[in-house]
């Protein structure tokens, strides 16, 4: 009897079990694009290794009928008509739609009469004629847009035009974002008298675009300070178009300018052009850039009685090319034009023209040299009189910077380091490693294909995406073109992937089908001193390693890197001595192939095919090597 009764106990359990597998299924749809991967996944990787969670949860989350919509839509060119719902559902990286902004509302586009503190404010503003024809007062904005990882669309347009004593002060403005987009559009055009302040502006944000057009032009009495402005932004594009022209007694100061920024483009066209008794300064401006592109059109032409100042300029930068095209040409009453400490100690020695320089001035002109210290320099067509060197030279190779506490403000600590570092027990700095791109998930193969992604396609890619021009985005797209579309280098084999089954037929088209994927397992100890525990690997191997690149979807730069060694290590803290992190590392023992201008060179020294080099793999990248 008991056993018969067990028997139907069994059979109960049984059945149970088959039910609620069943209800497990029904809730996760096998026809998802996440499904699809997962099954694609165990279909061409030949093992039984489990799937790390961290790759898997850049999947699509589309659901079956929005991805078979979606794919519709892809196939007759008709996504961008459903751009917003596609980019909430996909979870992308997606831009405002400026054509469709929010209808007239009073309080974005009224002309303020009392003074205003914007703090703490959010993004994708307009502030039309704000501030137009005030008198006296000041407005602030304070922490404005600060840490957003959406696209952002600020506008300024005529704001403090013909104003009169009016104050201005940006502070904390557009702080970690991510390819955001301001517009000054005839700001303070003019104005008598005030003060426009901007101060720390664009700190630490990724591809920021920011346009000042007509700014300040006309002022009488007006003065503009950038303290800080656009400090260690990377990739970033600005431009001063007619910036103090035809003012009168107009000061300009930027200070530390664009420090520490990375790939940074600055165009200043017919700035103070026409203007009278104008004394601009650029103290520390572009100090430790790295590869700088600054170019300086009709500054100062047709000027009178203008100062300019340019002190510690390009300090200690890294390449880069400077142009300064018919610079106070035809100024009167005497152009007075100072470079103290111009280019001083480049990392590595870029490009400077001077062409057209004071050509046509006054016999009072007065340009000066002193310092100056550059190797790719070019004076073409320029005033021979009033011009002074003083202490002029060209960078030497021993006067140009390749190594030492110079250096590592431009290569974090850690970022990377030797072989013999990987030992237990050893005491080492760890590099910021957190990821700073907007978060983005992969699209599925089946709307992926059906999307344009070339050079050639650029125009119809950003009609997709609704991507105006000379906007960030436009400039991110091209970027990420230009990288994919670049031949690989020696050995190498790369390929672009927006899909995890492409990633997945990348891999295995290197190592085989038998892989295993890894990435470091948090940002813990992140710019940090962290001490090296228990450590696994170390054998020579292939990898392919993949890399984020700033997308509207998720995009990785996917390469195999022969001739590696690869290890995982436990991370400790240094006071608790407890476990924090479980890092990966991968170490490049030919460096043969690698630019003699690499970080790696600049932090270690020495150079090309010396040295292996190592480097932690950061969050959200990856690399895949063969199971065993």
């Amino acid at each position: 009897m008991q056993k018969q009764l067990n028997h139907t106990l069994f059979i109960l359990f049984s059945i149970l079990n088959v039910c609620l597998a069943i209800n497990h299924k029904k809730s996760e749809n096998p026809f998802t694009p996440k499904a699809f991967a997962i099954r694609y996944w165990d279909r061409v990787i030949k093992n039984n290794l489990p799937k790390p969670s961290f790759i898997l949860s850049k999947a699509s989350p589309l659901s079956a009928a929005d991805a078979s919509a979606f794919a519709k839509h892809a196939a007759a060119n008709t996504l961008s008509t459903k751009l917003p719902e596609f980019c909430s559902a996909a979870h992308l990286f997606c831009f405002p739609d400026l054509a469709k902004q929010r209808p007239f509302d009073p309080l974005h586009f009224a002309v303020y009469s009392v003074d205003q503190n914007f703090t703490t404010y959010s993004f994708n503003e307009n502030f039309t004629t704000y501030g137009t024809h005030k008198s006296d007062g000041i407005d602030a904005f304070k922490n404005y847009s600060v840490g957003l990882n959406t696209v952002q669309h600020n506008e300024f347009e005529t704001y403090s035009k013909s104003s009169a004593g009016h104050n201005d002060s940006f502070t904390n403005y557009v702080i970690d974002n991510n390819a955001s987009d301001e517009d000054f559009n005839n700001y303070g055009t003019t104005a008598a008298g005030g003060s426009g302040e901007f101060k720390i502006y664009a700190q630490h944000s990724n591809v920021p675009n920011i346009k000042f057009t007509t700014y300040t032009a006309g002022t009488t009495g007006r003065e503009q300070k950038f303290t800080s402005y656009s400090d260690g932004a990377n990739a970033g594009n600005q431009s001063f178009t007619n910036y103090g022209k035809d003012s009168l007694h107009a000061v300009n100061g930027f200070t530390e300018y664009g420090t520490h920024a990375n790939v940074f483009k600055t165009d200043f066209s017919a700035y103070s052009e026409k203007g009278t008794s104008a004394k601009d300064t650029f103290t520390s401006y572009g100090k430790h850039l790295n590869e700088p592109d600054t170019n300086f059109k009709n500054y100062g032409k047709g000027s009178t009685d203008a100062a300019e100042k340019f002190t510690n300029y390009r300090d200690v930068a890294s390449a880069g090319d400077d142009s300064f095209i018919s610079y106070g040409e035809s100024s009167r009453l005497g152009v007075h034009v100072n470079f103290e400490n111009y280019g001083r100690k480049p990392i590595f020695p870029g490009a400077e023209s001077f062409i057209g320089y004071a050509k046509g001035a006054d016999l009072n002109h007065k340009v000066s040299f002193k310092g100056y210290d550059t190797v790719n320099n070019t004076f073409k067509d320029y005033d021979k009189k009033g011009i002074s060197f003083a202490k002029y030279a060209n960078a030497s190779s021993s006067s140009v910077v390749t190594s030492g506490s110079l250096v590592k403000t431009w290569v974090q600590p850690g970022k990377f380091f030797r072989e013999r570092m990987l030992k237990e027990g050893t005491v080492m700095p760890m590099p910021d490693i957190r990821d700073k791109l907007p978060p983005r998930s992969f699209l599925p193969r089946s709307i992926l294909t059906k999307l344009p992604f070339a050079s050639s396609k650029l125009n119809e890619m950003k009609r997709v995406f609704k991507v105006s021009e000379n906007s960030s985005m436009n400039k991110m797209m091209v970027d990420a073109l230009s990288e994919c579309e670049r031949a690989p280098s020696m050995g190498e084999t790369k390929r672009c992937v927006g899909s995890l089954e492409d990633m997945i037929d990348f891999a295995t088209s290197v190592l085989g089908r038998s892989v295993k994927v890894r990435s470091t397992e948090n940002v813990n100890g992140s710019s940090k001193n962290v001490i090296v525990g228990k450590i696994n690997g170390g054998k020579v191997t292939q990898s392919v390693s993949c890399h984020q690149s700033l997308f509207p979807y998720l995009l990785y730069y996917c390469h195999s890197v022969p001739k590696v060694r690869v290890y995982e290590a436990d991370l400790l803290d240094t006071i608790s001595k407890v476990k924090i992190n479980h890092g990966v590392a991968i170490c490049h023992l030919d460096t043969t192939a690698w630019s003699p201008t690499h970080g790696a060179f600049l932090a270690l020294g020495s150079g090309p095919g010396h040295i292996e080099v190592c480097h932690w793999i950061f969050q959200n990248d990856m690399t895949w090597t063969t199971a065993d």
